[in-house]
């Protein structure tokens, strides 16, 4: 299900005006170095892991839960990144949204990445020199995850947040 049924039930009083959401998202490393993306069913567009957490769900929890139910791979959170904010951002049914988003590094343990619901169209492993046209707050997410040292920053609205 694209949204929470907590979302759908807020979106009959309101209708399509802007949400304030807890997100998720992840940069999925397996053994070859490979990100895990997924081809979303929404607007058509390879993008990260994403996923809107459940009320009282912890993050790492709800992102490990959102990785399975998408894409069939188990994964664990090895580090946060970063925590910023993303959006507004108008979905093709003309609800809009702003997503508090946590950002986490995760390793592959075990599944075989597939289309695994319907929120994605496709799902694949790519390099990270050579990953498909996703967008710009992904693209800095997957850097940060990329940089191995680098600890979790906070991101303001001069890095583009």
């Amino acid at each position: 299900m694209p949204a929470p049924d907590y979302v759908l039930k807020l979106r009959e009083k309101i209708g399509h005006d802007p949400l304030w959401l807890p997100g998720v998202r992840g940069v999925v490393f397996n053994d070859a170095g490979e990100i895990l993306l997924g081809r979303r069913a929404d607007n058509g567009r390879w993008a990260l892991i994403t996923g809107i957490l459940e009320p009282g769900e912890e993050p790492a929890a709800g992102l490990v839960r959102e990785i399975e139910e998408e894409t069939g791979v188990v994964a664990v959170v090895e580090r946060l990144l970063d925590v910023v904010v993303n959006g507004p951002i108008t979905f093709p049914n003309g609800d809009v949204c702003t997503f508090l988003s946590v950002e986490y590094r995760c390793r592959y343990v075990s599944g075989e990445a597939r289309v695994n619901d319907d929120e994605s169209l496709a799902v694949g492993w790519f390099s990270p020199d050579n990953l498909p046209d996703i967008g710009p707050s992904h693209l800095e997410c997957v850097r940060r995850a990329v940089s191995e040292g680098a600890p979790a920053g906070l991101a303001g609205p001069e890095q583009g947040a």
